[in-house]
Protein backbone atom coordinates (compact mmCIF):
# COMPACT_ATOMS: atom_id res chain seq x y z
CA UNK A 1 0.00 0.00 0.00
CA UNK A 2 1.49 3.26 -0.78
CA UNK A 3 2.05 5.86 2.26
CA UNK A 4 -0.31 8.43 0.62
CA UNK A 5 -3.03 5.65 1.27
CA UNK A 6 -2.09 4.47 4.21
CA UNK A 7 -1.95 8.14 5.89
CA UNK A 8 -5.97 8.78 4.36
CA UNK A 9 -6.74 5.64 6.02
CA UNK A 10 -5.18 6.59 9.55
CA UNK A 11 -6.82 10.69 9.23
CA UNK A 12 -10.23 8.57 9.51
CA UNK A 13 -9.08 7.53 12.90
CA UNK A 14 -6.83 9.95 14.00
CA UNK A 15 -6.21 13.86 12.83
CA UNK A 16 -3.79 13.95 10.26
CA UNK A 17 -1.13 15.98 12.13
CA UNK A 18 -0.77 12.67 14.67
CA UNK A 19 -0.65 10.41 11.45
CA UNK A 20 2.20 12.02 10.15
CA UNK A 21 3.83 12.28 13.70
CA UNK A 22 3.43 8.48 13.90
CA UNK A 23 4.72 7.69 10.41
CA UNK A 24 7.58 9.77 10.37
CA UNK A 25 8.85 7.94 13.60
CA UNK A 26 8.57 4.72 12.14
CA UNK A 27 10.61 5.60 8.98
CA UNK A 28 12.81 8.03 10.34
CA UNK A 29 12.22 10.34 7.78
CA UNK A 30 11.76 14.64 7.55
CA UNK A 31 7.97 15.79 7.21
CA UNK A 32 9.67 16.88 3.59
CA UNK A 33 10.86 13.70 2.87
CA UNK A 34 6.93 12.69 3.10
CA UNK A 35 5.61 15.01 0.74
CA UNK A 36 8.25 13.88 -1.69
CA UNK A 37 7.31 10.07 -1.39
CA UNK A 38 4.12 9.96 -0.58
CA UNK A 39 3.64 7.50 -3.22
CA UNK A 40 6.50 5.27 -2.32
CA UNK A 41 5.08 1.68 -0.96
CA UNK A 42 5.67 1.04 2.46
CA UNK A 43 7.65 -1.62 3.61
CA UNK A 44 5.17 -4.71 5.42
CA UNK A 45 6.98 -4.59 8.56
CA UNK A 46 7.77 -0.90 8.71
CA UNK A 47 3.59 -0.45 7.77
CA UNK A 48 2.77 -3.17 11.05
CA UNK A 49 5.15 -1.25 13.61
CA UNK A 50 3.00 2.03 12.16
CA UNK A 51 -0.35 -0.08 13.00
CA UNK A 52 0.71 -0.84 16.50
CA UNK A 53 1.54 2.51 17.14
CA UNK A 54 -1.58 4.00 15.81
CA UNK A 55 -3.54 1.15 18.07
CA UNK A 56 -2.02 3.05 20.75
CA UNK A 57 -3.20 6.43 19.77
CA UNK A 58 -7.10 5.16 18.68
CA UNK A 59 -6.30 4.37 23.00
CA UNK A 60 -5.77 8.08 23.30
CA UNK A 61 -2.27 8.15 24.34
CA UNK A 62 -0.05 11.05 23.35
CA UNK A 63 1.64 10.88 20.06
CA UNK A 64 4.76 12.37 22.59
CA UNK A 65 4.39 9.33 24.81
CA UNK A 66 4.12 7.48 21.78
CA UNK A 67 7.07 8.29 19.90
CA UNK A 68 9.47 9.78 23.47
CA UNK A 69 9.63 13.44 21.72
CA UNK A 70 8.10 16.38 21.49
CA UNK A 71 9.91 19.52 20.23
CA UNK A 72 9.48 22.95 22.12
CA UNK A 73 11.39 25.81 21.55
CA UNK A 74 14.36 25.11 19.42
CA UNK A 75 14.91 22.01 21.23
CA UNK A 76 13.52 18.21 20.15
CA UNK A 77 13.16 16.97 23.60
CA UNK A 78 12.63 13.17 25.11
CA UNK A 79 9.48 12.62 26.89
CA UNK A 80 8.14 10.25 29.42
CA UNK A 81 4.85 9.72 31.56
CA UNK A 82 7.03 10.98 34.23
CA UNK A 83 6.98 14.41 32.55
CA UNK A 84 4.56 16.71 31.36
CA UNK A 85 4.52 17.04 27.92
CA UNK A 86 5.72 20.92 27.13
CA UNK A 87 3.22 22.68 24.95
CA UNK A 88 3.38 25.80 22.38
CA UNK A 89 1.89 27.95 25.24
CA UNK A 90 4.73 27.66 27.31
CA UNK A 91 7.18 29.18 25.02
CA UNK A 92 5.75 32.55 25.91
CA UNK A 93 7.75 32.02 29.79
CA UNK A 94 10.30 31.42 27.52
CA UNK A 95 9.71 34.85 25.80
CA UNK A 96 9.11 36.62 28.62
CA UNK A 97 12.50 35.49 30.51
CA UNK A 98 14.57 36.13 27.54
CA UNK A 99 12.80 39.93 27.28
CA UNK A 100 14.35 40.50 30.76
CA UNK A 101 17.44 39.19 30.64
CA UNK A 102 20.46 40.60 28.59
CA UNK A 103 21.93 38.37 26.26
CA UNK A 104 25.23 38.69 27.32
CA UNK A 105 24.48 38.92 31.09
CA UNK A 106 25.61 36.26 33.19
CA UNK A 107 22.52 35.91 35.46
CA UNK A 108 21.21 33.15 37.72
CA UNK A 109 17.84 31.85 36.94
CA UNK A 110 16.10 28.89 38.76
CA UNK A 111 13.24 26.81 36.71
CA UNK A 112 11.16 25.07 39.58
CA UNK A 113 9.17 21.90 38.75
CA UNK A 114 11.61 21.64 34.92
CA UNK A 115 10.00 18.28 34.16
CA UNK A 116 11.34 17.61 30.98
CA UNK A 117 13.91 20.60 31.64
CA UNK A 118 11.97 22.13 28.60
CA UNK A 119 11.94 25.65 30.55
CA UNK A 120 15.54 25.67 31.71
CA UNK A 121 17.04 24.28 28.20
CA UNK A 122 15.62 27.14 26.04
CA UNK A 123 16.76 29.51 28.68
CA UNK A 124 20.56 27.81 28.17
CA UNK A 125 20.58 27.35 24.87
CA UNK A 126 19.98 31.13 24.70
CA UNK A 127 21.71 32.49 27.49
CA UNK A 128 24.75 30.39 27.83
CA UNK A 129 26.87 32.62 30.01
CA UNK A 130 23.89 32.21 32.81
CA UNK A 131 23.66 29.72 35.39
CA UNK A 132 20.64 27.98 35.54
CA UNK A 133 19.16 25.77 38.47
CA UNK A 134 16.11 23.51 37.47
CA UNK A 135 14.38 21.61 40.63
CA UNK A 136 11.45 18.64 40.38
CA UNK A 137 9.98 16.74 42.77
CA UNK A 138 10.21 13.49 40.54
CA UNK A 139 13.97 12.03 40.50
CA UNK A 140 12.36 10.05 37.10
CA UNK A 141 11.60 13.38 35.40
CA UNK A 142 14.86 15.09 36.26
CA UNK A 143 16.31 11.75 34.81
CA UNK A 144 14.46 12.80 31.30
CA UNK A 145 15.67 16.59 32.15
CA UNK A 146 19.69 15.35 32.51
CA UNK A 147 19.21 13.15 29.06
CA UNK A 148 17.96 16.39 27.68
CA UNK A 149 20.59 18.46 28.58
CA UNK A 150 23.30 16.03 27.24
CA UNK A 151 21.90 15.50 24.22
CA UNK A 152 22.00 19.11 23.65
CA UNK A 153 25.45 19.77 25.07
CA UNK A 154 23.79 22.09 27.51
CA UNK A 155 26.36 22.10 30.26
CA UNK A 156 24.92 25.52 32.37
CA UNK A 157 22.23 23.59 34.02
CA UNK A 158 22.24 22.12 37.54
CA UNK A 159 19.44 20.05 38.08
CA UNK A 160 18.16 19.23 41.79
CA UNK A 161 16.03 16.94 43.01
CA UNK A 162 13.63 18.42 45.71
CA UNK A 163 10.26 19.94 45.87
CA UNK A 164 10.27 24.06 44.51
CA UNK A 165 13.03 25.55 46.99
CA UNK A 166 13.92 22.91 49.30
CA UNK A 167 16.87 22.21 47.30
CA UNK A 168 17.60 26.44 46.74
CA UNK A 169 18.71 27.01 50.53
CA UNK A 170 20.46 30.09 51.28
CA UNK A 171 20.68 30.80 47.20
CA UNK A 172 18.71 33.53 45.61
CA UNK A 173 18.53 34.91 41.37
CA UNK A 174 17.93 37.29 39.46
CA UNK A 175 15.34 35.46 38.05
CA UNK A 176 13.09 32.49 38.93
CA UNK A 177 10.18 31.22 36.95
CA UNK A 178 7.75 28.04 36.99
CA UNK A 179 4.86 26.65 35.11
CA UNK A 180 3.39 24.64 38.21
CA UNK A 181 0.24 22.39 38.58
CA UNK A 182 -2.60 24.93 38.17
CA UNK A 183 -5.53 22.62 37.45
CA UNK A 184 -8.46 22.59 40.11
CA UNK A 185 -8.50 19.22 41.47
CA UNK A 186 -11.37 17.76 40.77
CA UNK A 187 -11.93 19.40 37.21
CA UNK A 188 -13.15 16.99 34.64
CA UNK A 189 -10.83 17.52 32.12
CA UNK A 190 -8.05 15.50 34.16
CA UNK A 191 -10.36 12.01 32.98
CA UNK A 192 -10.04 13.32 29.53
CA UNK A 193 -7.48 13.29 26.45
CA UNK A 194 -4.08 13.73 26.98
CA UNK A 195 -4.14 14.58 30.27
CA UNK A 196 -5.38 11.34 31.30
CA UNK A 197 -1.60 10.02 30.39
CA UNK A 198 0.17 12.78 32.02
CA UNK A 199 1.34 13.17 35.80
CA UNK A 200 -1.62 14.01 38.12
CA UNK A 201 0.92 15.76 40.35
CA UNK A 202 1.82 17.64 37.18
CA UNK A 203 -1.34 19.02 36.86
CA UNK A 204 -3.73 19.39 39.55
CA UNK A 205 -3.16 21.79 42.68
CA UNK A 206 -5.83 21.47 45.11
CA UNK A 207 -9.49 22.60 45.00
CA UNK A 208 -9.14 25.99 43.40
CA UNK A 209 -5.73 24.95 41.00
CA UNK A 210 -3.83 27.91 43.31
CA UNK A 211 -1.97 25.66 45.85
CA UNK A 212 0.78 25.69 44.20
CA UNK A 213 1.30 29.00 43.27
CA UNK A 214 0.36 30.35 46.24
CA UNK A 215 3.15 28.43 48.01
CA UNK A 216 5.85 30.00 44.97
CA UNK A 217 4.74 33.53 45.44
CA UNK A 218 5.01 33.39 49.25
CA UNK A 219 8.66 31.99 49.36
CA UNK A 220 10.08 33.96 46.41
CA UNK A 221 11.28 36.99 48.44
CA UNK A 222 13.65 34.31 49.90
CA UNK A 223 14.94 33.75 46.84
CA UNK A 224 15.12 36.91 44.91
CA UNK A 225 17.95 39.23 44.35
CA UNK A 226 16.56 42.80 44.45
CA UNK A 227 15.26 43.97 41.13
CA UNK A 228 14.68 40.00 40.38
CA UNK A 229 11.79 38.75 38.31
CA UNK A 230 8.94 36.30 39.12
CA UNK A 231 7.11 34.51 36.00
CA UNK A 232 4.42 32.16 36.47
CA UNK A 233 2.02 30.17 34.09
CA UNK A 234 -1.32 29.63 34.84
CA UNK A 235 -4.90 28.84 33.67
CA UNK A 236 -6.41 31.16 31.49
CA UNK A 237 -9.00 31.83 34.29
CA UNK A 238 -6.19 32.45 36.92
CA UNK A 239 -4.56 36.01 35.96
CA UNK A 240 -6.66 37.97 38.17
CA UNK A 241 -6.06 35.83 41.67
CA UNK A 242 -1.68 35.54 40.48
CA UNK A 243 -1.87 39.32 40.38
CA UNK A 244 -3.46 39.31 43.76
CA UNK A 245 -0.79 36.66 45.16
CA UNK A 246 1.74 38.81 43.66
CA UNK A 247 1.02 42.22 44.65
CA UNK A 248 -0.22 41.00 48.16
CA UNK A 249 3.55 39.58 48.77
CA UNK A 250 5.45 42.92 47.71
CA UNK A 251 5.98 42.44 43.90
CA UNK A 252 6.15 45.30 41.90
CA UNK A 253 5.39 45.83 37.78
CA UNK A 254 2.71 43.44 38.21
CA UNK A 255 0.94 42.30 35.09
CA UNK A 256 0.06 39.35 32.97
CA UNK A 257 0.85 38.21 29.34
CA UNK A 258 -1.93 36.76 27.24
CA UNK A 259 -1.01 33.60 24.71
CA UNK A 260 -1.51 33.15 21.25
CA UNK A 261 -5.08 32.58 21.83
CA UNK A 262 -5.62 36.24 23.63
CA UNK A 263 -5.72 34.36 27.13
CA UNK A 264 -3.66 35.30 30.05
CA UNK A 265 -1.19 33.12 30.21
CA UNK A 266 1.74 34.28 32.10
CA UNK A 267 2.38 36.86 35.20
CA UNK A 268 5.19 38.40 36.62
CA UNK A 269 6.21 40.48 39.17
CA UNK A 270 9.41 42.34 40.17
CA UNK A 271 10.82 42.28 43.65
CA UNK A 272 12.00 44.99 45.18
CA UNK A 273 14.14 43.82 47.87
CA UNK A 274 13.18 43.50 51.64
CA UNK A 275 10.70 46.18 52.84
Amino acid sequence: MQIAEILLKATAQISREDAEHLLLHVLGKSRGWLFAHDNDALDRRLAESFEALLARRMAGEPVAYITGQRGFWTLNLNVSPATLIPRPETELLVELALARWPSEAALQAADLGTGSGAIALALASERPAAQIIATDASAAALEVARHNAQSHAIGNVDFRHGYWYAPLAGERFDLILSNPPYIEADDAHLAQGDLRFEPRTALASGADGLHDLRHIVALAPEHLNAGGWLLLEHGWQQGAAVRSLLAAAGFSEVSTAQDLEQRERVSFGRWAGKQ
